[in-house]
């Protein structure tokens, strides 16, 4: 942890910042699951709304 002091003794502490990296571009397994996940999700929230309609 980093720490200063200022002229009348007051402590600021900083916390200890992570390493930085970049994100890498999804593989097509990756993409391919980030799409079945949205059907599904979809299906889902779409089945939802018509017990909804259907109930009211």
């Amino acid at each position: 942890m980093y720490t200063t002091t200022d002229e009348r003794g007051i402590l600021n502490n900083y916390a200890t910042e992570p390493q930085l990296y970049y994100a890498q571009y999804p593989n097509q397994e990756q993409q391919n699951r980030y799409k079945f996940l949205g059907a599904v999700a979809t299906l889902f929230i779409s089945a939802v709304v018509m017990v909804a309609f259907t109930v009211s």
